[in-house]
């Protein structure tokens, strides 16, 4: 039996993805924090196909990963450019609802749901951009220490 891919996960805090690569195998990319991209990283596939009941790994649909990559770049991620400031959009609704001492209400959740989507395809746009040879168009720096 195949598998469908690709397949979306949450590993240990971070979104995971399996796809297929061009020869047909199955590889396995991890959320860079430090780049916002997705670096292949195989040595997880295993526990993320076979995880019984570990609570630190867990499958998620596409609009779910969407929302986790989001909400992991930009708590991590610091940079200028369109990006940026609909993270700060996102961020003024949660302010706001904060200050009223409430939850964001369904159009403001349904608009944070929007935003993430574009952010998603914003950053896919610029690693396409990149892995075609073009300088990056804006520049991004992690929260975390330096990688090593």
């Amino acid at each position: 039996m195949t598998l469908p891919m690709p397949r979306f996960y949450k590993y240990f805090n971070r979104t995971y993805k399996l796809d297929r690569k061009e020869n047909g195998n199955v590889a396995g990319f991890m959320l860079n924090l430090w780049t916002g991209g997705f670096d292949e990283n195989n040595r997880h596939i295993d526990d993320v196909l076979f995880a019984m009941g570990e609570a630190e790994i867990s499958t998620l649909n596409e609009q779910r990963f969407v929302q986790e990559t989001e909400i992991e770049r930009q708590h991590y991620l610091r940079g200028e450019g369109p990006i940026f400031a609909l993270y700060e959009t996102i961020d003024g609704l949660y302010e706001q609802a904060g200050e009223e001492n409430r939850r964001l209400t369904a159009e403001e959740v349904a608009l944070v749901v929007s935003l993430r989507g574009r952010t998603f395809r914003l950053w896919e746009d610029e690693f396409a951009r990149r892995a075609a040879g073009e300088a990056p168009s804006f520049e991004v720096r992690s929260i975390l220490p330096p990688e090593r």
